[in-house]
């Protein structure tokens, strides 16, 4: 197992040594961050959610302007993984593939697919009745609609917002933008509780919108819960009732502290977080 944790790793469908390299220097996605990438969690071998990951992960390779890898030998890849490594976290990567210097792409470009796995993160089981707390980043996001709600490789605002804290009782660091709304956590996306109304940040400036959002938004639909995508500036969230994270590793967290705010579970987390966990 290598230094990053990784259990496996495929590249173009053949199978490499987590501890080698993988990529050629040459790669657009190891020099410019040219391309996307999905994180998920596999339960019993299978990616819950599938369908939504994949359609993502084609929205996402359109919005950057090349071709979808196929489905079928992504599904091959995954179902290979998911029987060596069953529980685990998958994520594959594209990117635009190997190129001569300059930001041209080669044409036509030949992708670059990796799906690797590693090992589940060893979260303490107290944060799901706890809570969790938050910290307010330092590092604000850029406006960027050509990039907005895309999963793509240049994560360094993340990256610089994470280094902000070292402390292991935070666990999650919320991002405003440039204009000072909440936008997201350093890896998760957020939803604030305001009067039995589920909020949700608008995305189109920056931001990822990620599945596991989706599909909260969709599960409040049929609970008859208020949802709405809408900007939410720093102090309309600090007043909400309630704070929920999420992704596709973590699925739901709900927080209790945010600097020297203190916020309930919300009454229908565990049900949510049940949700979750299962394939829709």
């Amino acid at each position: 197992m290598n230094a990053e944790g990784a259990w496996f790793l495929r590249v173009n469908g053949s199978d490499v040594d987590p501890d080698l390299p993988a990529l050629a220097a040459s790669d657009r996605g190891l020099r410019y961050g040219d391309g996307v990438f999905r994180t998920m969690r596999l339960r019993q071998g299978r990616v819950p959610a599938w369908p939504r990951h994949v359609r993502k992960l084609a929205a996402d390779c359109g919005r950057l302007g090349f071709a979808v890898p196929d489905r079928s030998a992504l599904e091959r890849d995954l179902a290979d993984l998911g029987a060596r490594h069953p529980e685990s976290v998958a994520r594959i990567t594209v990117t635009s593939g190997e190129s001569a210097r300059g930001y041209r792409r080669a044409q036509p470009a030949r992708l670059t697919t990796l799906v690797q796995a590693s090992a589940i993160p060893d979260l303490p089981v107290r944060l799901r009745g706890d809570g969790v707390t938050l910290r307010l980043c330092t590092l604000r996001l850029a406006r960027q609609p050509a990039l907005a709600g895309v999963k793509h490789l240049n994560r360094l605002e993340q990256v610089l917002a994470r280094a902000e804290w070292t402390d292991d009782e935070v666990h999650e660091g919320v991002m405003l933008d440039t204009a000072g709304d909440a936008i997201c956590g350093t890896m998760s996306n957020l939803f604030a509780l305001e009067r039995a109304r589920l909020i949700t940040p608008d995305l189109s400036n920056c931001g990822v919108a990620g599945v596991q959002r989706e599909r909260i938004l969709d599960w409040a639909a049929t609970q008859a819960i208020p949802a709405t995508v809408e900007p939410l500036p720093l102090a309309r969230l600090l007043a909400a009732d309630a704070i929920v994270l999420s992704n596709s590793v973590i699925g739901v967290w709900w927080v209790s502290r945010l600097g020297s705010q203190r916020f309930a579970a919300p009454a229908w987390f565990d049900a949510l977080d049940d949700v979750l966990m299962q394939d829709d």
